[in-house]
């Protein structure tokens, strides 16, 4: 049997990674109709929207968008009628970790991608090729592959590969043109290899075919854990160094660099921060500890839960910084949190480390004005309502409040934390920003971006993680 030409695609998920994904495929594979389907009609239509105001934000997805859709690239909320016109499907929705149950706090929920491959069997009336690119625990192609072969209908059979997302938020677009490397599994039997080959066809319209990886199923499946795990692994192993710089006088930035220029290390993810966010990093890591006691591996598991708890303490410690720096008390006192994204051009608050310090401001009776350039408000207000469940929504809204401007979140404020990198904060007026601020005015760098000698010179006590005070 020769590798099917794909000529209708459809993605299930129209989130962070299947629009994106799916968007760029339809842009370079005119030929290919490609739709992407969700039960979120406000998600849909926010896709469709005359003006692109889209779900998410994202550099370039909007150029994307404007240049296929309508053409080969279409938005809908019928998931069986995209199900049974396509020959391949992409399953790409959410796998949270799970709140309760067995596994709770580590494994990953796959409630909803069970429920979409029951879908596709219900609905499908001829042979399909179902892609896994949710980010998934190991084996979990294994357990769709039994559900649609009990379920399936005469004449149909379903071909199961892993195809996991290696994108970065902020960079999406420019890692979807560009790849370091398209990771596809399959099972090693003639149907499988067809299957990939018919995958690894799509990509290759603009992939290098040598940037093309064909591997087997589980391989693949603990390819994109083992990806995450390692560099969060960086992050944290360089912000542990960053708590010894400041207990020393050392310098973090002047360590990673060095450290950066050995070949064998590389200067990437070694950059001290308030602690690493978003909806991977953590979530894959607690699914790689579940996975290894889940095998047996007790010290396995303990290893990479450490990376977890590095990321939380680093979080703590810059609060108890901010704390112990204003005088060992901010009850009452008004700060200003620049940053509210877990990193800079994106939207996404998924896991992020303003959250943890907002939330402990407010635990230590301080007041908040949080100013961030792309997260909706009503976006903050659920994150310090889930951060703060004990607290009522009314209690916390008399401690916070949203700015829509840099300037204006930092008047008349004792403190401004830097929680996110946005360029934007780099560019702020900090002579006009000081002569509003109460005095002594300070400034917590989180991310280690500001010009520390510039604001020192205006007048400003600056901490700087990573950065210790002794000569």
């Amino acid at each position: 049997m020769a590798p099917v030409k794909v000529t209708k695609i459809c993605c299930i998920g129209a989130g962070y990674v299947g629009g994106p994904t799916c968007a760029v495929i339809a842009l370079k594979c005119p030929h290919i109709q490609v739709t992407i389907v969700d039960l979120n009609q406000a998600r849909v239509d926010a896709w469709n929207s005359p003006d692109f105001q889209l779900p998410i934000y994202e550099p370039g997805l909007e150029d994307v968008v404007r240049g296929c859709r309508g053409r080969n690239l279409f938005f809908s909320t019928d998931v069986d009628k995209g199900i049974r016109e396509a020959d391949l499907i992409f399953v790409s929705v959410n796998t949270p970790t799970k709140k309760s149950g067995v596994g709770a706090g580590f494994a990953a929920d796959l409630n909803y991608v069970e429920s979409a491959t029951r879908r596709i069997a219900a609905v499908a009336t001829s042979s399909k090729i179902v892609v896994e690119k949710s980010t998934v625990p190991c084996r979990t192609a294994e357990s769709m592959r039994t559900i649609l072969e009990a379920n399936s209908k005469a004449g149909c059979r379903f071909d199961i590969l892993s195809n996991p997302e290696f994108l970065a938020e902020g960079t999406a677009i420019s890692d979807l043109f560009a790849p370091d490397r398209v990771l596809i599994g399959s099972l090693q039997t003639q149907e499988g290899k067809d299957a990939c080959a018919s995958l690894a066809e799509v990509y290759a319209n603009w992939v290098p075919r040598e940037r093309i990886l064909t591997v087997g199923l589980w391989s693949s499946e603990l390819s994109k854990l083992a990806a995450n795990a390692m560099l969060a692994q960086r992050i944290s192993s360089v912000n542990a160094l960053s708590a010894i710089c400041e207990a020393t006088g050392a310098n973090i930035e002047e360590v990673a660099n060095a450290v950066g220029y050995d070949s064998r290390i590389g200067p990437k993810f070694l950059r001290a921060s308030v602690g690493f966010g978003g909806s991977c990093f953590q979530k894959d890591i607690l699914n790689l500890v579940y996975l290894s006691e889940s095998l047996h591996l007790p010290q396995v598991a303990a290893y990479w839960r450490q990376v977890v708890e590095m990321n939380e303490y680093q979080k703590a410690r810059f609060s108890k910084t901010v704390v112990d720096t204003l005088f060992n008390t901010i009850t009452g006192k008004h700060l200003a949190v620049l940053g509210f994204a877990f990193k800079a051009d994106t939207g996404d608050t998924r896991e992020s480390a303003a959250i943890t310090l907002v939330r402990d401001f407010l635990l230590e009776r301080a007041y908040v004005t949080i100013y961030d350039p792309k997260v909706e408000e009503a976006q903050i207000w659920q994150d310090l309502q889930e951060a703060l469940p004990t607290t009522p929504l009314e209690t916390i809204k008399k401690h916070v409040t949203i700015s829509h401007s840099a300037l204006d979140a930092c008047k008349q404020k004792e403190a401004i934390v830097i929680a996110t990198e946005w360029k934007e904060f780099k560019e702020i007026d900090w002579q006009t920003v000081y002569d509003q601020m109460s005095k002594p005015a300070f400034v917590f760098d989180g991310r280690m971006i500001l010009d520390v000698e510039k604001l020192k010179t205006i007048g400003f006590t600056v901490k700087v993680i990573g950065r210790g005070d002794r000569l």
